[in-house]
């Protein structure tokens, strides 16, 4: 019995709190668990889904099968599967963390009242106790000066040389004494025997029956706790039939296959109905006679066909520095590719992302109608269990709104330094489409490695001749062109095409040719090596009077 805990009331504090907290964890721990069946659940679903046959392709046809038939059936049974851990979810946040949440804020209040009950008989019984001690040390203090003002009395009495008046006086102070320590002496005594009598009453009555309260409270507790390990048992029991049920079909469904049927099948698939070839003909090459061939030969069908002429020799296409060789992943900027490709690259990356951001919006407005419902109808489940997805996806989609702020920065200088379509521009997107088709369409076969990619060679036969441009001249000037400006590179970069040069982060070059808004700049390091290099590579700084006389040139040439 808590009762023979009498002097131990600030342990039986400290336990009945850790008893709260030991039923806090339980109920954490059960949260946990739903959360657990509703992802796995959601796992199986999208698996099933995953694996679904497609409506109007070709996968529809290849389920006449037995075998993948019974595979359809295990996809639609996993579905049923994935069903009960959801219900398993649902039954345990009703039944037990539902019930032990509202059921742990009533047991803090009544350990509330229990205790405060308890510190207030302690503080009673304290008050009376420093009322005791005032009145026994009064009583002390009266009975010293008593004997004090006899003594004096009795001094005066003895002394020949002291008046009459002076003997009476202290003969009646020492009366005076004595009577003031004995009313201090009746009053010690009624406050003794109060205090005994409330001192009694405070640890027989009042803290044992405060005492038991709080033991009918904590073995509540014990046996509560109890009954909802009984439920999380009883809930996963529950299923079980139903989980058998989707394992039998799932056996059955495998059981169901038929080995001959679906080889019978392939027979009836891909039959062609033609007969085997003959026997081949004995030619007698000894005789002078003309050669036949035997009708059921098959050198027909390999010697009429002819073989495509094929052109030994290939020389190396000029490509223009937007045409990359890169075969791994790119910069995320989509730096190397050309203007407008870049463009729609960047643009498409903006699209995805707010799609990506609609989605995950989404989900969050359906997430807060589901916290108003359970806000509204608590039993239906608990409002701050979808907190921490809200607030996930609340990070989601700032980190995705930064990624669309980024793309969309590198999208606007991309359009701030697209030329206008003039023809000049015309005839360089026609030259650069041209280069394209040729590579692609007429020389796929010459140009196509054992893995599928192609490489930089064409054939003799459609290697075009184009015409000279003004980008040619740009490569093949005679005359070096005047430098407007240095340049100080930001980033290494690795000139692997024809018409760019590599740079290395950190080192200062001459500019010959700023940007013209296709995203590239024209550096010279000495007079044999010159090329383009991406204008985001590099800090340009411009002599303003070299920069003018080069415009006058330009203006001259044209």
């Amino acid at each position: 019995m808590f009762r023979e805990l009498w002097d131990q009331f600030d342990n039986l504090e400290k336990h009945t709190q850790w008893g709260i907290d030991v039923l806090e964890k339980y109920i954490k721990f059960v949260k946990e668990r739903t959360e657990i069946e509703l992802s796995y659940a959601k796992q199986l679903r999208n698996l099933s889904k995953k694996y679904q046959p497609k409506k109007n392709s070709k996968e529809e046809e290849e389920y006449r099968y037995t075998s993948t038939r019974a595979f359809l059936a295990t996809l639609n049974e996993m579905n049923d599967y994935a069903g009960q851990h959801e219900v398993i979810s649902e039954n345990m946040t009703s039944l037990i963390t539902g019930e032990l949440t509202r059921y742990v804020q009533e047991l803090k209040q009544e350990r509330k009242s229990h205790f405060h009950d308890g510190r207030k008989a302690q503080q009673h019984i304290e008050t009376c106790w420093k009322q005791l001690e005032a009145s026994k040390r009064r009583f002390e203090r009266d009975c010293k000066e008593a004997d004090r003002a006899q003594q004096y009395f009795e001094k005066m009495d003895a002394d020949i040389n002291v008046t009459k008046a002076d003997v009476e006086k202290a003969r009646q102070q020492a009366q005076l004494r004595h009577q003031m320590a004995e009313d201090s002496k009746a009053e010690y005594s009624s406050t003794l025997q109060k205090f005994n009598t409330e001192q009694h009453d405070h640890y027989y009555t009042h803290i044992p029956n405060i005492f038991q309260k709080i033991q009918e409270m904590e073995e509540r507790r014990i046996v509560r706790i109890g009954e909802s390990m009984k439920t999380f048992a009883e809930v996963d029991r529950q299923v079980i039939p139903i989980i058998g049920k989707c394992l039998d079909e799932i056996t059955k469904a495998a059981e169901s296959i038929d080995h001959k049927n679906d080889s019978q099948l392939v027979i009836e698939a891909f039959k062609s109905g033609f007969e085997p070839p003959g026997d081949i003909d004995f030619e007698d090459f000894t005789q002078p006679m003309k050669r036949t061939v035997s009708e059921s030969s098959l050198s027909n069908s390999r010697g009429d066909g002819k073989s495509e002429p094929k052109f030994g020799g290939k020389s190396k296409g000029k490509l223009w520095p937007f045409i990359k060789k890169n075969k791994g992943a790119g910069p995320e900027d989509f730096s190397n590719l050309p203007p407008e490709q870049r463009r729609k690259k960047l643009q498409q990356k903006v699209d995805e992302l707010n799609k990506d951001i609609q989605k995950e919006m989404d989900q969050r407005d359906a997430l807060t109608k589901m916290k108003d419902v359970y806000i509204k109808n608590p039993q239906m489940g608990d409002a701050a269990s979808v907190d921490h997805r809200l607030a996930e996806l609340g990070q989601n989609i700032e980190k995705l709104r930064l990624e669309v702020q980024k793309f969309e920065g590198w999208l606007a200088e991309v359009e701030g330094r697209l030329p206008l379509r003039t023809d000049q521009a015309r005839r360089q997107s026609g030259l650069y489409e041209a280069q394209n088709t040729a590579a692609v369409n007429s020389c796929a076969q010459d140009r196509e490695s054992p893995d599928g990619s192609y490489t930089e060679e064409q054939s003799q036969e459609t290697e075009m001749k184009v015409p000279a441009t003004e980008f040619d001249d740009e490569f093949d000037d005679e005359e070096p062109l005047p430098t407007i400006g240095t340049c100080k590179a930001l980033y290494t970069f690795e000139g692997q095409n024809e018409g760019t040069i590599s740079v290395a982060e950190g080192e200062m070059l001459y500019v010959i040719e700023e940007d013209k808004g296709d995203g590239w700049t024209r550096i010279r390091r000495n007079e044999d090596e010159e090329g383009y290099v991406p204008t985001s590579y590099v800090e340009v700084y411009l002599d303003k009077n070299a920069k003018d006389v080069y415009k006058s040139l330009q203006k001259i040439s044209e």
